[in-house]
């Protein structure tokens, strides 16, 4: 872990960020509320946005309505062809280099979709916002506090614009995660009193560098497998247990504590492992653990226990019997369904805005990776509102507007190391 920024640099940062922002002119958000047809864009064409792309479409075909790519970019040209290549996308609507989101935000596109790493997301995000577009924002949407943060103002400045934003974490548009959601509610497993998430699996890829590449192509390339730009698998991955921990508990956690390691991982700086205590309050405490290690066992999923039962995530759940309304969905396929949600409640004139609760989770899970490095227990005022705490201010030494301007330094292929022998 770096040493964070001073507060004056996080003040002046942040401050400028927050005038540029604000100081854009409040537009009427671009939505076609009664035609037959949407205009997208996508920026980000590897594999997350090719696939998100494609629930897109099929989220228009479920509402019958026609879509059209107006833009793809990517910071590497072999992305942006292959995905125009598979739709058919004109060569003066492809885009590429660092800055090409600026070119496919100046398009006529009502809605964007958002699929680089996530540590571009923050800059990204907030010149949509600007530039008065719909959004789908891919989880995770930062990978240290001051970006977390940043999501949450350019969210509160969609909401005054009345701009859709809807978030990756699909279990909250899926059926069973709903009913679970909605029994709880009504008391079926009584008080949640404890639990466990996990994320147990494989290290989905890696990018071993190539001769010709530059440090920062290599780092874009191998995004997944450095924290500065995916925020460790905590994160990128995890986020989707924490974020249903937090959704099924109702409140965020008040502190984590955790610990981790690395033997097995052989590009980037990130850990194999993670395990961290989620201190709720009340003496409700949620075990948080995920693992990426090839030949293991493997588990994804969570179980929550309450006062009269429990729950396993969006499936078999012990308790009473409660009675909830029917949950009726567009979709059975919840990647579909959150597509769907955003251009509906677009349409209906009350978008959905989902950046403040994917904020929070992200930053729930990258507390708990920043205690896992550090050894150090923190508490959720600590990047929140305490600004006398040394991670309120913490920012990833690899700033995203810095590939905009040249080349960057490559960080150190090895993992942190908390404490002393």
């Amino acid at each position: 872990m770096t040493q964070p920024l001073n507060r004056r640099q996080f003040v002046t940062n942040t401050a400028l960020a927050g005038a540029a922002i604000a100081g854009a002119p409040l537009l009427r958000a671009q939505s076609n509320l009664s035609g037959d047809s949407i205009k997208v864009a996508v920026i980000g064409c590897g594999g997350r946005g090719s696939g998100a792309l494609e629930n897109f479409m099929d989220a228009c075909k479920v509402l019958g309505i026609k879509p059209e790519i107006v833009a793809l970019a990517d910071a590497f040209e072999d992305r942006v062809s292959g995905l125009a290549k598979k739709h058919g996308v004109a060569k003066e609507l492809q885009f590429t280099g660092y800055e090409a989101y600026k070119k496919a935000l100046a398009t006529d596109c009502e809605y964007v979709i958002m699929a680089t790493p996530p540590g571009f997301r923050p800059v990204h995000f907030a010149a949509a916002v600007e530039a008065g577009k719909h959004c789908f924002i891919e989880k995770p949407v930062a990978v240290d506090p001051v970006g977390s943060r940043a999501v949450m103002a350019a969210g509160e400045i969609a909401k005054k614009k009345g701009l859709g934003v809807v978030a990756g974490t699909q279990r909250r548009h899926q059926k069973g995660y709903l009913e679970n959601k909605a029994k709880i509610d009504a008391g079926a497993i009584g008080e949640i009193k404890g639990g466990v998430i996990q994320w147990n699996g494989r290290i989905p890829w890696i990018k071993e560098r190539q001769p010709g590449w530059s440090d920062t192509d290599y780092i874009t390339r191998n995004w997944l497998n450095f924290t500065e730009l995916s925020g460790d698998h905590i994160v990128e991955q995890h986020v989707h247990n924490i974020d249903v921990a937090i959704w099924f508990l109702g409140r965020l956690p008040v502190s984590a504590l955790g610990f981790g390691g690395r033997a097995r991982r052989v590009t980037g700086n990130q850990f194999d492992f993670f395990s961290v205590d989620l201190d709720f309050g009340d003496d409700v405490h949620i075990h948080s653990q995920c693992r990426q290690l090839t030949g293991a066992y493997g588990r994804v999923g969570e179980m929550f226990t309450g006062t009269e039962g429990s729950c396993f995530g969006g499936g078999k759940m012990n308790g009473k019997d409660v009675s909830i309304a029917e949950i009726k969905l567009e979709s059975d396929n919840a990647m579909v369904q959150e597509h769907v949600d955003l251009i509906t409640s677009v349409r209906a004139g009350k978008p959905r805005n989902e950046a403040k609760q994917i904020a929070e989770s992200t930053l729930v899970a990258i507390i708990s990776r920043m205690s896992s490095y550090t050894g150090q227990m923190i508490r959720w005022v600590d990047v929140t509102e305490n600004e006398k705490s040394p991670f309120f201010a913490y920012k990833c030494p690899v700033d995203p507007l810095t590939f905009e301007k040249g080349a960057i330094t490559l960080p150190a292929e090895e993992p942190p190391v908390p404490g002393t022998a």
